[in-house]
């Protein structure tokens, strides 16, 4: 019988529980749980013997596959998978995936929420600013993105977007989404910027004070995003220098701490990454790992392979 571990730091939601262990039960394969563990050698331990394994945003570097004989593939619950080592992985002959466009809607709501948070002032009581007739830049038209777009254009927004891949200016067109030919023409244009690009060695840091500092008066920035990707000492200068700019993230940055101290109503970063912390998403992403796991190993299919 094959053994499936699902090792999450931040647990799937119950329901989202029993309907992965139905998936890898119905196959006839046993599911493993690791929650909440506190050292990588927890992970070493429960690894050694599975077939498979489920994560989320976990670290699986060297360490787990020289301590995982038997695995024959990773999956990635979410869309982003840099928390993986996929060099490691081919090396180990482990095919990697992930579950691309399950979290998305979860992702693209939190935008909003993190955005009315900030515009009606925390909920103090004081007076806030509305989302009709403001200007909205998706950098990076992907799965969120399309989202994103989709939820802004309820809030009677005007939206623009920007992508360096080709052929999304048709996609954008569908969802009432005005593209952009430049990066810097997207920064130019939006008084609110959603940033929705993975963390790859050309977007790592790209986030930097020449976009910035080109937004309109009374800028949002938003990252639910990738922490790395952008440049925090630029960031920070950035509001230092501008009193009416504003940044939100479900990814917390390095210099969270600082960002609190200095600009305590200019600031706000979630306690952890929230992005697809909702019951459908935790079951959406799940259940998904867990049918691309025993379709792996029933018929070899590996649609959503990430590594070479």
């Amino acid at each position: 019988m094959k053994k499936i571990l699902i090792a999450t730091d931040k647990p799937f939601a119950l329901t989202a529980k029993n309907l992965i262990s139905q998936v890898i039960e119905n196959a006839g394969y046993e599911a493993l749980y690791l929650e909440k563990y506190t050292s990588q050698e927890e992970f070493h331990v429960a690894v050694n013997s599975v077939d498979a394994l489920i994560v989320r945003s976990d670290i699986v570097d060297a360490s787990i596959f020289e301590n995982a004989p038997n695995l024959k593939i990773v999956v990635r619950a979410g869309a982003g998978y840099d928390n993986i080592d996929l060099d490691c992985a081919t090396k180990h002959h482990v095919c990697v995936m992930n579950t691309p466009g399950q979290n998305s809607n979860a992702v693209g709501e939190l935008v909003f929420g993190l955005l009315i948070y900030s515009m009606r002032n925390y909920f103090n009581g004081a007076v806030g600013k509305e989302l009709k007739d403001r200007t909205l830049g998706i950098h990076a038209f992907g799965n969120v993105g399309k989202c994103v777009a989709r939820i802004a254009k309820g809030f009677g927004m005007k939206v623009y977007g920007y992508d360096a891949l080709p052929g999304k200016d048709k996609e954008m067109a569908c969802f009432g989404v005005e593209p952009l030919d430049s990066i810097e023409e997207l920064y130019n244009l939006c008084e609110i910027v959603s940033l929705h690009l993975p963390a790859t060695e050309l977007t790592k840091q790209s986030i930097n004070a020449n976009l910035l500092n080109r937004m309109p008066h009374d800028a949002i920035l938003i990252n639910t995003a990738r922490q790395e990707i952008i440049d925090e000492q630029d960031l920070l200068s950035v509001m230092r220098m501008r009193n009416d700019f504003v940044f939100l993230a479900d990814t917390k940055p390095v210099i969270d701490e600082q960002l609190k101290k200095e600009f305590p109503s200019r600031y706000f970063a979630t306690l952890k990454k929230m992005g697809a912390q909702t019951e459908e998403a935790n079951a959406n992403a799940g259940v998904a790992a867990a049918t691309q796991i025993v379709s792996f190993f029933e018929t070899g299919d590996e649609h959503f392979r990430v590594n070479l």
